[in-house]
């Protein structure tokens, strides 16, 4: 009755409840709100038209959006460049300037100073197109790029010829951020295409493809590919002498890999003799060959076979037949680290091959340099913080220079430059410009604190430096899939929430990668409980130790930390005063059957395994949703061309609680012609000032701009008990 009065009180949509029920394994499953899967359903359009209305009267409700949306803008108007990648004489990287919706592609010829290459708000004024992948020739006188539309992510690639801008191939359709693997000369690539001919398989049946530049895609040669299952994924790499082309697969996002190699030499490039590195193998691998690599020469393989946290090997091309029994252990595993990127220098102004390795120690970055010839490690790069490294980026035709970005929680993104010959790190920006500044005020700590089942997880705690640690308005969030660490980075909604004074926390749940394989094991499939537990050990503990206190923390995750949140909000509804759950899987029986979800199953499990079905339904949130539940106020973000994971499980889910809650409200937010990964600024930041406001209305936090006595702790409680060591005494810091 109550769950009904609330409803008839806030006008939710009509949404009938039918009687689908599916019968799996012998176990009757409820589907009550089926009919809004799909999108071109008369009454799917009524309904989410009616909750558009909804959202804007709810909208115009919370106090001081437009003050949590100029605080997210201003934390997100920094001018950075990215890092950059090298060929020939020319020097390729992004650029994302404050007031530019999409970072732009720059190029320097030499001494000839910068100029702009390509710019997606040119190439469509309303911001609707993104730049999804780009890659220079081995001479750098021709650019493959890839763009996609209204989010989609489904791109198509063109060349351009570098030196006057004109395209000069393309499109080729049927791509999605593919690897490209450029030849000598420019004339062919290697790149991934998917065959697109079924019936709702349109993105899978992967294959790598060899394309001649001019000729059209349907005259492309398959290399490798066919045969596989359909949710395989492919990489290429071709070193730049145009010897050796690498291929490394993966069934959907499965860490296992297969890697095959070709000596491009030994045959024409429409049919080469790949071998297998490692096939098979429950194990993640990386191979790093360098140019002028010959037969008998060394390459090195960054794996975690027989060492959960990575370790380094070498070996011989000729000798790769002979699988582990042919390595060379040269970096050895880290009990106390995870070995994440391995960058290889091999020029000639070095006296031996230089090896830099990036670990991550409890989700925080550190720089290790190393000879590659006994794996001595030669320093440890000092970083500025306790913060995150981006990916290596070398010279493929040999080089002793290395680039890699940094950033903290406090840090916007910069790139730092080293030098090999000298060991020196320093800051790069073209033209000598300094990276910006960092934002003053901002204190981060990790703390430490015990799950469910006894189990030792960490968080970053976030919060205004200098102000009293007793309890305020808190936000936590978190990710705990895909082996993905929840490193320190600049985030400007963590920023905005913490300027407001409150405090935002940062988990490192298991099913992450921030403890090794071991550890992203430990939190999926048949474990996927462990992340939710964690998750809600995390909440214990901010209001245990005094950060917060009940009624005055949120909760917020997007895509597999929406299905978090949202297992979060059935499990216990009670620990939250209200959750933002955003593009999230939610039907975790069904989740299968669209967007990418055939790929996740690695992670997740099948339902149509019995034992994988029970675990599945045992957290699946739109399962779990239970009618007269005081559910907290729930807001759910949607995009339109999202195809990952589709807004249907957000719909459903909606129209649930909904039905059932005896609280809210709960909300629906569709945003359309973006999708789930990379969009204009000027929608990322509505949507996250959006977000903010909603949950600050919910907890008590005013915008920023005004002062809150009770935000900021005024209120006499405990400081924070037990928290973990200062940022500052991290073995990653300076």
């Amino acid at each position: 009755m109550e769950a009904a009065t609330a409803r008839a009180r806030r006008r939710y949509p009509e949404a009938p409840r039918e009687g689908v029920v599916q019968e799996l394994h012998g176990q009757r499953v409820p589907d009550p709100y089926r009919w809004l899967e799909d999108p071109a359903d008369p009454r799917t359009a009524r309904w989410s038209a009616e909750q558009d209305t909804l959202y804007q009267a709810e909208r115009e409700t919370w106090p001081g959006l437009d003050r949590w949306t100029a605080e997210v803008a201003a934390r997100t108007a920094t001018d950075r460049v990215l890092t950059p990648k090298v060929r020939g004489g020319r020097t390729f990287w992004l650029r994302q300037r404050a007031d530019r919706d999409h970072p732009a592609l720059f190029v320097a010829d030499g001494e000839a100073g910068e100029r702009m290459l390509l710019d997606p708000c040119v190439l469509d004024p309303t911001g609707r197109t993104v730049l999804d992948a780009w890659e220079p020739s081995v001479e750098g006188d021709l650019l493959a790029y890839q763009i996609s539309r209204d989010g989609t992510e489904d791109s198509l690639l063109w060349v351009l010829d570098v030196a006057t801008g004109s395209v000069v191939d393309g499109p080729i359709d049927r791509v999605r951020r593919s690897s490209i693997g450029w030849l000598p000369g420019g004339a062919m690539f290697y790149y991934v295409r998917y065959l697109g001919t079924r019936f709702g398989e349109e993105r899978y049946h992967r294959r790598v493809c060899l394309h001649r530049v001019g000729a059209a895609p349907d005259e492309d040669v398959v290399v490798f590919g066919d045969g596989w299952d359909k949710t395989r994924f492919y990489s290429v790499a071709v070193t730049a002498d145009g010897r050796w082309l690498t291929v490394t697969a993966t069934t959907g996002t499965g860490r296992a890999t297969d890697v095959h190699l070709a000596d491009l030499s030994a045959g024409p490039p429409e049919r080469p003799r790949l071998r297998p590195v490692q096939e098979g193998t429950r194990a993640r691998t990386r191979l790093h060959i360098a140019s002028g690599t010959g037969p008998y020469d060394t390459v090195w393989l960054r794996t975690d076979h027989g060492a959960a946290h990575g370790r380094v090997v070498a070996c011989r091309p000729a000798d790769l037949d002979r699988g582990p029994d042919g390595w060379r252990e040269v970096i050895a595993e880290r009990a106390d680290a995870v070995l994440t990127d391995l960058a290889v220098l091999t020029g000639p102004e070095l006296a031996h091959p230089i090896g830099l390795v990036t670990w991550v120690r409890h989700a925080a970055a550190e720089v290790t340099v190393h000879d590659l010839t006994d794996g001595r490690r030669m320093d440890t790069i000092a970083l500025p913080g306790t913060g995150s490294v981006g990916l290596f980026s070398v010279r493929p035709d040999g080089g002793h220079e290395a680039w890699f970005t940094y950033t903290d929680f406090a840090t916007p993104p910069y790139v730092l430059r080293y030098d090999g010959r000298t060991g020196r790190v320093t800051p790069w920006a073209p033209g000598g410009s300094a990276p910006g500044p960092g934002v003053e005020g901002v204190a981060s700590r990790q703390v430490a604190f015990q799950s469910r089942d006894g189990t030792t997880v960490r968080m970053f705690v976030i919060s205004a430096a200098g102000r009293p640690d007793t309890p305020r308005p808190t936000l936590l969030t978190g990710y705990g899939g895909f082996a993905a660490s929840m490193s320190p980075r600049y985030t400007p909604r963590v920023l905005a929430w913490v300027r407001a004074g409150g405090v935002f926390a940062w988990a490192c749940l298991r099913g992450g990668g921030e403890e090794g394989e071991p550890w992203h094991r430990a939190g999926s499939r048949e474990h996927k409980q462990n992340t939710f537990d964690d998750f809600a050990a995390a909440a214990d503990h901010l209001v245990a130790t005094g950060w917060s206190r009940p009624g005055r923390l949120a909760v917020m995750g997007g895509s597999n930390g929406g299905l978090l949140v949202g297992a979060a909000l059935t499990q216990r509804p009670d620990k939250y005063a209200a959750v933002v759950c955003m593009s999230p899987l939610l039907d975790m029986v069904r989740y299968e059957l669209s967007g990418l979800g055939p790929s996740w199953v690695p992670e997740y499990g099948s339902a149509s395994d019995p034992a994988q079905l029970r675990t599945l339904l045992g957290y699946s949130p739109y399962h779990r949703v239970t009618s007269g539940t005081a559910y907290p106020p729930v807001l759910f973000t949607v995009a339109d061309g999202d195809t990952r994971t589709d807004p249907l499980h957000a719909r459903k889910m909606c129209a649930a609680l909904q039905h059932a809650s005896s609280g809210g409200p709960v909300l629906l937010r569709l945003e359309r012609g973006v999708g789930h990964g990379d969009r204009a600024t000027s929608r990322t930041v509505a949507l996250h000032g959006e977000t903010l406001a909603f949950l600050a209305a919910h907890v008590g936090l005013d915008a920023p701009g005004h002062v809150n006595s009770a935000a900021l702790g005024q209120e006499g409680r405990e400081a924070p008990g037990e928290v973990g060591r200062a940022a500052l005494d991290h073995p990653a810091a300076s």
